[in-house]
């Protein structure tokens, strides 16, 4: 049985995203290309929820996600990004300290490819995760968005 996805899009201040469902489960929130702006809308519940819980981040009322992700990547990958998901809003954490939680310390490196990688922009809170100096290294969607969303946390500046 093929499992339909389905694509929806909000702008917003870091720019227009693209959630992407499976009718049960978020896939993927990115930042929106031409191509994928002309897909097709489709409103689902998951879709929907993803879309009221994301502006409300962006109005500083959330500090934490409720709905259903799932997550498709390598196993390492999937370790790093269930490491993410225990940043606290509104602290940072560096690659090194994530490779060390995953029980791999000398894998900053692999870690900051794997948050690379991340699918789920914002929910799996990526840009929480800076360099070992504290300096906003590496973000998939650009370090200025990753200041722009640590500022909206807290206003968490570079260190």
């Amino acid at each position: 049985m093929m499992i339909e996805e389905s694509t929806i899009l909000l702008d917003t201040p870091v720019g227009r995203l693209a959630v992407a469902t499976d009718g049960s489960a978020v896939l993927s929130i990115r930042i929106a290309t031409d191509r994928v702006q002309e897909l097709a809308q489709a409103e689902t519940p998951v879709a929907m929820q993803t879309i009221n819980e994301l502006e409300e981040y962006f109005a500083g009322k959330r500090k934490e996600f409720g709905i259903p992700i799932r997550m498709n990547g390598t196993a390492f990958q999937i370790r790093v990004w269930n490491e993410l998901l225990k940043i606290p809003h509104g602290s940072v954490t560096t690659y090194g300290e994530i490779a060390a939680r995953i029980g791999k310390p000398g894998a900053a490196r692999a870690v900051g490819m794997a948050c690379n990688r991340n699918p789920l922009l914002i929910v799996v809170p990526c840009h929480r995760v800076v360099g070992q100096d504290g300096s906003l290294t590496g973000y998939a969607a650009g370090t200025d968005k990753k200041r722009m969303l640590l500022e909206l946390e807290n206003g968490i500046q570079e260190r």
